[in-house]
């Protein structure tokens, strides 16, 4: 196997075509990092809880999901317990955002999952059992069970009679944060629960429904941005992400992960897929072995940060999974609680107005602080 700086010196690529002349740019805003404190707002719904599965498919066996409601509680007790910023819930937004980067019929599939579930007369959650793999047909089976199958890209998730109340909730937060960022705030976190990134146009998996910061990138967009830099900081790779934008060039999209050799989602997130068509140059993945630490994890971010200033975007939007925590339960990474702060630091220094959106970290524990420290670092002097 390659040493870890193999494999990170291997991602250092040309860089891709300048900003257009005369790009209109979003609301002006204060400049993150500057000399005064920011007091970063929050958007947060108990809808959350909605969704309390309690199976997954874990080692051949159904185990408790990592995935739990208390994950945003802990992060929400750390918040409170800082001062970081208000709290606020959020406003409703309807299905027209989710559906600029979700294919309608897989709306309509989450939406009617578990009614079409239990009128066949299943007892426990629904989970898929059988995929569209090579060979067969891409086509939508009528039954549910068949239907679940062409609609996961992967079987540990179950969806639950609470799953799509949840799901349109955390939209609506991710969406409420991407407003108050558009109307002039600064930065803003979104405390998403399901998480998103996952999520492609028409699958959902590894926890993920739909995009949340996908629907966000667009709303940006649609609202008059004219680029969208997109980080994944997330332990496993933004694979649906990636996929909703890999042909396009106005959002840019930087993922730093656990190798696919590795670690979900296995299949996608290498260092050789720089995006297609218009969009070719405009995606950039950092696989990281086992076992990385932040001395190379840190010299992947300060690469993906010149890829973004260079790229010079109206607007940041960050995957903010905090699973590379060293005591996380299902990823390989050693990063410590100080780490966190140390990075947010570095992504305030690009100072652009900057939307944080939640996805993964499972030690329950750490995740509150680890979280907080991102955003503290982010927003102190």
């Amino acid at each position: 196997m390659p040493s870890d700086l193999t494999i990170f010196y291997s991602f250092f690529q040309p860089e891709f075509p300048g900003p257009p002349v005369g790009r209109i740019r979003i609301s002006s805003v204060a400049t993150p990092g500057s000399k005064e404190d920011l007091s970063l707002l929050t958007v947060f719904s108990p809808d959350h809880s909605l969704r309390d599965a309690k199976t997954e498919l874990s080692g051949g066996e159904l185990v408790k999901p990592y995935e739990c409601p208390a994950r945003v509680e802990y992060v929400l007790e750390q918040i409170r317990l800082v001062g970081l910023g208000d709290v606020v819930p959020p406003n409703a937004y309807g299905l027209d955002p989710v559906l600029r980067v979700h294919d309608p019929q897989y709306i309509e599939f989450l939406r009617s999952c578990w009614s079409q579930w239990t009128a066949k007369g299943n007892k426990g959650e629904a989970i898929p059992s059988v995929l569209p793999s090579r060979g067969m047909r891409q086509r939508v089976p009528q039954n549910i069970n068949g239907k679940i199958g062409y609609y996961a890209m992967a079987v540990e998730t179950a969806i639950t009679d609470g799953t799509w109340p949840a799901v349109q909730a955390s939209s609506n937060v991710a969406l409420t944060a991407q407003a108050l960022i558009s109307q002039g705030e600064p930065a803003a976190f979104a405390l998403c629960r399901p998480p998103g990134h996952h999520a492609t146009r028409d699958q959902f998996g590894g926890y993920c429904f739909v995009n949340n910061i996908a629907v966000c990138a667009q709303a940006f967009l649609d609202q008059g941005a004219e680029r969208v830099a997109v980080l994944d900081v997330d332990f496993h790779h933004g694979n649906g992400t990636q996929s909703i934008f890999y042909e396009r060039p106005d959002v840019m999209f930087l993922s730093l992960h656990g190798d696919p050799l590795h670690s979900f989602p296995y299949f996608l997130g290498f260092a050789n897929e720089k995006g297609a068509g218009s969009g070719a140059g405009f995606n950039h993945n950092y696989p990281l072995a086992p076992g990385t630490a932040y001395d190379i994890w840190g010299d992947a971010l300060q690469d993906a940060c010149r890829k973004i200033e260079a790229f010079a975007p109206d607007v940041l939007a960050v995957s903010l999974g905090v699973d590379t925590f060293e005591g996380d339960p299902i990823s390989f990474f050693r990063l410590t609680g100080d780490d966190f702060k140390r990075y947010g630091t570095l992504l305030a220094s690009l100072k652009l107005p900057t939307l944080f959106v939640m996805e993964g970290g499972y030690a329950v524990k750490e995740i509150g602080v680890n979280t907080v420290n991102v955003l503290t670092g982010f927003s102190s002097k």
